[in-house]
């Protein structure tokens, strides 16, 4: 299979699966009120996603490089069609929590494993590049789940938006296993040797470092998400104006595709963390201080923007640090995106009730320019030499 033709057939479940995880957060306030709770609470859908995304990892990874990745992803995208259609069904708050459980955890085999699949098939040289182009359907994804889930959930209901999320899965399952009708069975799974590959993953310096990289991250750029639509209301704004903020995150993201190989050719990586740690500090900054829903929108640009700078760097960097078992450092990379994530969710609504939003955004915004600093000089020294089980 053609490096292109491989893009094509996982960028139908990458936009499918990132279309679901973000179509709630414009959807807060909305889901709140029908349900009969309160947007903090229903905020909470966000952390009830990324903890099981982040948890299943570590199974999901061995376990792929054991039987096959593209096995372990048909299976995975199969629950995440059923949690999509439970959610659009659920009759109260509980339930809809164990729905978005349930897709959280499934989801975790869609975007990690394709990675590590265009890792195996893409050489390092070009494999940045190709990683953006990939990321180009999940960046859409999540820009139509932020949008579009703001504008219909004020005409069609926020059920209606998982009735269509669950269509677009449905669809992304049958290209998938019509586009990997052929792929080889692996071998069974074998947890010694799923541990040995851990143990060898954890003793490398540089995927520990990329890994307390993407944690970080993820914490400072992704708290503030859930929170969004509720201030955006509370300036007179509706579902509708929340989803357009939130989606010029992803607009920053399509922004960063379209420049990468430019960057790559004049910056090159060193410059590239350096940039997005000033652009999504600059960013966050901006969020904090902002008063008007369309100025949240034009600083939310600028956050995806530098924080696809930070991040796709680092995911074209951890597929190469154990090549023989590069579904499993994906899947701990992908563990620590999602921790950070949910963790960062709790702590900024923290932040917002003890020390404000400006405060809370300006911490923040310090640990992206800290982590930019820090990458830039860590992964600007050579990799030690992957050592063969």
């Amino acid at each position: 299979m053609t490096p292109r033709n491989l893009i094509l057939i996982l960028a139908t479940s990458g936009f499918a699966s990132s279309f679901s995880g973000r179509a709630v957060d414009p959807m807060v306030g909305v889901m709140a009120r029908d349900l009969g709770s309160t947007p903090s609470t229903i905020a909470l859908l966000s952390a009830a996603f990324a903890l099981p995304y982040a948890i299943v990892q570590p199974i999901l990874g061995p376990v792929g490089d054991a039987i096959g990745k593209e096995r372990v992803m048909r299976v995975a995208l199969t629950l995440l069609l059923v949690a999509l259609a439970g959610a659009s069904m659920a009759p109260d708050t509980t339930t809809l929590f164990a729905m978005r459980v349930l897709a959280g955890a499934a989801a975790g085999g869609a975007v990690p494993l394709s990675l590590a699949m265009i890792g195996d098939r893409v050489p390092m040289k070009t494999r940045q590049v190709a990683l953006s182009r990939y990321l180009v359907a999940v960046i859409s994804g999540q820009l139509a789940g932020s949008s579009l889930a703001g504008l219909l959930a004020d005409t069609i209901g926020w059920r209606g938006v998982f009735m269509i999320s669950t269509g677009m899965m449905a669809l992304a399952l049958v290209a998938t296993f019509l586009g990997f009708r052929g792929a080889a069975p692996g071998g069974p799974f074998n947890l010694k040797y799923a541990l040995q590959r851990y143990r060898e993953i954890l003793s490398n310096p540089r995927a520990l470092a990329l890994f307390g990289f993407v944690f970080v991250e993820s914490m400072a750029f992704f708290g503030l998400f859930p929170y969004l639509a509720p201030l955006i209301e509370d300036l007179g704004g509706g579902a509708s104006q929340a989803g357009l903020a939130i989606a010029g995150f992803a607009v920053g993201g399509l922004v960063y595709s379209v420049l990468i190989s430019w960057m790559l050719r004049v910056l090159g990586i060193p410059r590239i963390l350096i940039g997005g740690g000033v652009v999504g500090a600059c960013a966050l900054l901006a969020i904090g201080s902002a008063a008007d829903w369309r100025l949240y929108a034009a600083a939310m640009l600028f956050l995806g923007l530098g924080f696809y700078m930070l991040h796709n760097t680092f995911q074209a960097q951890v597929t190469e640090v154990a090549p023989h078992a590069r579904a499993s450092a994906v899947a701990l990379h992908a563990f620590s995106f999602f921790c950070g994530q949910a963790i960062g969710v709790v702590a900024l609504g923290y932040g917002l009730h003890h020390i404000g939003w400006q405060v809370s955004l300006g911490l923040a915004a310090a640990v992206a320019l800290g982590v930019g600093l820090t990458a830039a000089f860590v992964l600007s020294r050579p990799p030690a030499q992957p050592r063969a089980l």
